[in-house]
């Protein structure tokens, strides 16, 4: 499922990513003029059936289609993390290794930020649920669609979070935007 929108030129536009094997949501989110503007979002999904091969194939596919087609020029991704559970952590990483290859190929500027640091930059709170972060999802980028996986919010959170880290030149001794672009003319699309 993909669903987009067209913010215009002169954003910066940072495909936000939320690892799975089974479910990898995906957004993207342009910012232009201070004004976030959400131009796509959906979930690459996997079949339980699909070998773990075959999962990982698909997942590299489908976000290369994307990049292709879209054309990012960020990309942020949601840092590992490691739970109780070594076969999901294993697992985890597989998924965002293949998404981290298919940026590479393309060329874009990686991010990477802890759930906490996502949480913390779209909610105010770094132990909010994945419900508040999706109201705060629909909040910032005047969605009105009922349903929208969590992957996909994840993914959406990410790219903002990955924006307000732009916003601030990476510090926090620089919270200009115009200064940014300034300093940093081949992160815009013209």
């Amino acid at each position: 499922m993909e669903t987009g929108h067209n913010s215009g030129s002169g954003a910066i536009r940072v495909l936000g990513v939320d690892p799975g094997t089974m479910t990898t949501g995906f957004g993207m989110v342009a910012f232009s003029r201070n004004r976030l503007t959400l131009e796509l979002s959906g979930a690459i999904r996997n079949k339980a059936s699909s070998s773990p091969s075959e999962k990982l194939k698909h997942i590299h596919h489908e976000l290369v289609k994307i990049l292709r087609k879209h054309k990012p020029s960020e990309f942020a991704i949601e840092s590992a993390f490691y739970g109780k559970n070594a076969q999901s952590a294993l697992k985890l990483g597989q998924a965002r290794g293949v998404l981290l290859l298919a940026a590479a190929e393309h060329s874009l500027p990686v991010a990477e930020y802890s759930p906490r640091e996502i949480k913390k930059a779209v909610t105010g709170n770094g132990n909010a649920t994945k419900e508040q972060i999706q109201f705060m999802i629909r909040s910032l980028l005047a969605i009105d669609e009922r349903v929208m996986a969590l992957d996909t919010s994840d993914a959406l959170a990410t790219a903002i979070c990955h924006i307000h880290r732009l916003k601030s030149g990476g510090d926090q001794s620089s919270t200009s935007w115009k200064s940014f672009v300034a300093a940093h003319p081949e992160r815009i699309i013209p």
